[in-house]
């Protein structure tokens, strides 16, 4: 095992997590926690979705960086109960359409008023075209 360095020179050592079941919410390391609790990744291939469960539990482990990360390096993930999970909502052909309507009305310019095949700046207030005939 490879033990890293800081920028003061001083060395770091790989942390270990412990399991705490009985804390709130319980905390769990890396391969420890009970086969009921899942990710939010986890849910979304069963058809689950956490619904309004909330988080269950956490499952912690050493990290190298990214998110999310707590102020000590270790990375965390939220835990959820899978027989308090919901099914996943469907989307309806009345929601694809509303949905696509929506879209449509977002791509149009509001200075040319033509639909320009994406969505313009908000920052510009107009398409792209629009901008550089004005430049």
């Amino acid at each position: 095992m490879r033990a890293a360095s800081d920028t003061s020179g001083e060395r770091l050592r790989r942390r270990i997590v412990f399991s705490q079941p009985d804390a709130t919410p319980p905390v769990y390391a890396w391969q420890s926690a009970p086969s009921h609790l899942r990710t939010r990744e986890q849910l979304t291939p069963a058809g689950l979705r956490p619904g309004r469960q909330g988080v269950q539990a956490l499952l912690v482990w050493y990290g190298r960086g990214g998110r999310p990360t707590l102020a000590d390096g270790t990375r965390y993930a939220h835990l959820y109960d899978v027989s308090l999970a919901r099914p996943r909502l469907r989307v309806t052909p009345a929601h694809a359409a509303a949905a696509a309507k929506a879209t449509a009305a977002r791509r149009i310019c509001p200075e040319c008023r033509q639909d320009r095949g994406y969505q313009p700046s908000t920052r510009l207030g107009r398409c792209n075209v629009c901008e550089a005939v004005a430049a």
